[in-house]
């Protein structure tokens, strides 16, 4: 069984068991989070799909919040001087899936 629920805007594929890295989400290690924007469920080649979200819930349980590697981002300008280096870390949170509930 696996379903593709809604992320803090992002589609993700899960199954029960697995660990997902997400963006940042509010709590701390160890709380428990719920989704319950369920786009499609696969039970034994039985899909489901909602229009556009299905009734029922993903349950997680937060692992570990962090920061991604740092990406670099350069602006320049030929044969102006102009030069600009910034860069940023992504904040992430790994949560592990506990159970998918479809009403």
């Amino acid at each position: 069984m696996y379903a593709v629920v809604e992320i803090a805007g992002l589609q993700f594929e899960v199954q029960p068991k697995d660990i997902v890295t997400v963006p940042l989400l509010k709590g701390e290690p160890g709380d428990t989070v719920s989704f319950s924007n369920i786009l499609l469920v696969n039970e034994n080649s039985d899909i489901k799909v909602g229009q556009p979200y299905l009734n029922g819930s993903v349950e997680a349980k937060i692992l570990a919040h962090g920061k991604g590697q740092k990406l670099i981002v350069f602006k320049k300008k030929r044969r102006k001087g102009y030069r600009k280096l910034n860069g940023h870390r992504q904040k992430f949170t790994k949560i592990e899936i506990n159970n998918i509930n479809i009403d």
